[in-house]
């Protein structure tokens, strides 16, 4: 089994890899296809023709695409993800500085998200076709079909200006200085370093986008979970335990929520994913110093370097969170284990 597994876990990796790569390639095409010059918005509108060539050299350019990608890829390869012609520094620093707001935000959204489409999910799978479920149902059909940063929008009208509850942006307030910087993620930094009330006003701070990010995948995930424990509750286990009289708890958390928690685990992690993608707008919204934010004004401003890279980012947190539902679903579905140790 160990070795089956360990083959498995092997080709995944290599899929994932194989995946990067024609990633990697696609994006770094398309960006360079884009309309506009980047060696001209690199050197200034009003610069001479002389010193636009210059920065097109000195950017790589002037080089053939394939060369260009070449020399790109040894450079990420080797922790160097090139220069941005916006921030005028190393994208690795700014990846730095701005990805662990962003993986900050993405943590909470995914505890809001997991945490209430299993609640919900459970609610309405315990109750099929009656008020809780039709009720999530309706919740799921309204959350599902508006975009996150209309949520965003509408949250920050709601709890910021109407009913000033939260903070309308910003990661943390003005009057507050930041914890000394250790993990790049502030809350986690605040409590290592004591400072409490960094900790409460981050995490003010924190509720609204986060909540925005999570609202579809947390219907989402209710969703498909209660149609897995509906299935579920057909089955020939269920009927026995309900003629032997079995504790309603023990019936739903035990013997039905498991089996049809595999397809939900699912969707969880395809929703990081997701959340990922939609944090580019909902950090716009609300002014959050992330990554996502990071990508929007590189392409805004046609940061060739930082566009392929925020790219790739995503598409490596996508690939990991992937890989390890897959290693999850495995575990908790012994079938699934025994069709990896017949392959």
């Amino acid at each position: 089994m160990r070795g089956d597994l360990a083959k498995f876990i092997i080709g995944r990796i290599a899929l994932i890899v194989f995946a990067l790569f024609g990633l990697s390639i696609l994006i770094f095409v398309l960006a360079r296809v884009l309309p506009g010059d980047p060696a001209r918005m690199a050197a200034g509108w009003a610069a001479p023709d002389y010193a636009v060539e210059a920065m097109r050299k000195r950017l790589g350019l002037d080089k053939p695409l394939p060369l260009q990608y070449i020399s790109w890829l040894s450079d990420v390869l080797k922790g160097d993800l090139g220069y941005s012609i916006y921030t005028r520094r190393s994208v690795t620093i700014d990846a730095i500085q701005y990805l662990p707001k962003t993986i900050e935000l993405i943590l909470v959204t995914e505890i809001f998200s997991i945490t209430g489409g299993i609640l919900l999910g459970i609610l309405a799978g315990a109750f099929p076709y009656r008020m809780p479920d039709n009720i999530v149902r309706v919740m799921a059909y309204i959350a599902i079909s508006m975009p996150a940063f209309v949520w965003a929008i509408i949250l920050q009208l709601l709890f910021s200006r109407m009913i000033p509850l939260f903070p309308a942006g910003g990661q943390l307030s003005p009057q507050l200085s930041p914890p000394p910087q250790v993990t790049g993620l502030l809350m986690l930094d605040s409590l290592i370093s004591g400072r409490l009330d960094c900790f409460i006003d981050a995490l003010h701070h924190i509720i609204l986008p986060a909540l925005s990010l999570s609202f579809g995948s947390m219907m989402q995930n209710a969703r498909i979970l209660r149609m897995g424990m509906t299935d579920v509750r057909g089955k020939d286990f269920m009927l026995l335990g309900d003629a032997l009289g079995l504790p309603f708890r023990l019936r739903i958390l035990r013997y039905q929520f498991k089996p049809a928690s595999i397809p939900a685990i699912t969707a969880m992690g395809m929703s990081i994913g997701a959340d990922l993608a939609n944090a580019f707008l909902v950090e716009n919204v609300y002014n959050w110093p992330g990554f996502s934010r990071y990508g929007v004004t590189a392409m805004l401003n046609k940061d060739l370097n930082a566009i392929v890279a925020v790219v790739l980012v995503v598409g490596v947190v996508y690939a990991i969170a992937n890989f390890i539902v897959d290693l999850v679903v495995i575990w908790l579905d012994p079938r699934i284990r025994h069709g990896v140790r017949s392959t």
